[in-house]
């Protein structure tokens, strides 16, 4: 079999979702690493023309674009017998994880590199140099963890006793989070606000598998600084 290859970007929290996922299910794989200093490469113009963004994940000849989507073609082309199973086993459960992946992706990360888009989610909160424009997206992104916080209320992890589809999306929480709190001087998660979340967030980090793919904190604190910085000088000037 061809070994898989996805091109990467050591910093992108949907890129390492997909990571996670080849190595729950077992696969072998390869990083084709995106240098930005260089700008997008020639493969990955070629490779996703619509959107120009990472991940794209590359299986002998097809092509695949788009985090949540890559994840449901691993689990649907990798499944059965001893294959770790990503989304839940009946339809209803499925339809769930697939709702609140995409409300996590929408409303709690939005990380956009357009100036007048960033004004949602985590990445949203964080961009804002304006103190009330800043509190108002704090309290917004704080509403949309509470959602979170009751569907994991009660669970170890999203899919029950182990991880599954909803965990590797939301998955950027317990690492990513703090390095968008610490450089965009915001607080959204804590223990007393938010305490099944916080636990979640404790057990999924410490999984091996997890943990050893996740990239060095002082490489997310450089990259998140860069950004918000650009984020914020771009923005337009309000009358």
């Amino acid at each position: 079999m061809a070994k898989l290859k996805i091109i990467f970007s050591a910093t992108s929290l949907f890129c390492t979702r997909i990571e996670w996922a080849l190595k729950l299910k077992g696969l072998e794989y390869e990083l084709t690493v995106e240098d930005w200093d260089k700008g997008k490469s020639e493969l990955l113009w070629k490779s996703n023309p619509v959107h120009k963004k990472v991940p794209v994940l590359l299986d002998n000849g097809v092509v695949i674009a788009e985090s949540k989507v890559i994840l449901e073609y691993i689990d649907e082309k990798w499944k059965g017998g001893d294959l770790y199973p990503l989304l839940p086993q009946y339809p209803y459960e499925r339809a769930q994880a697939r709702f609140w992946a995409q409300f996590a992706d929408d409303k709690m990360t939005l990380l956009t590199f357009s100036p007048e888009q960033c004004v949602f989610g985590t990445w949203g909160a964080a961009c804002h140099a304006d103190a009330l424009e800043k509190e108002k997206a704090v309290e917004s992104t704080l509403e949309s963890f509470g959602y979170l916080e009751k569907q994991i209320k009660g669970k170890k992890f999203f899919a029950g006793d182990k991880i599954g589809y909803l965990d590797l999306v939301v998955g950027w929480i317990p690492h990513w989070l703090g390095v968008i709190e610490e450089t965009g001087g915001i607080k959204i998660l804590d223990a007393e606000s938010f305490p099944s979340l916080h636990e979640w967030a404790q057990n999924f980090i410490k999984i091996p598998l997890i943990k050893e793919c996740v990239p060095p904190r002082d490489m997310l604190v450089n990259y998140s600084t860069t950004l918000l910085s650009y984020l914020r000088s771009s923005a337009p000037n309000k009358p």
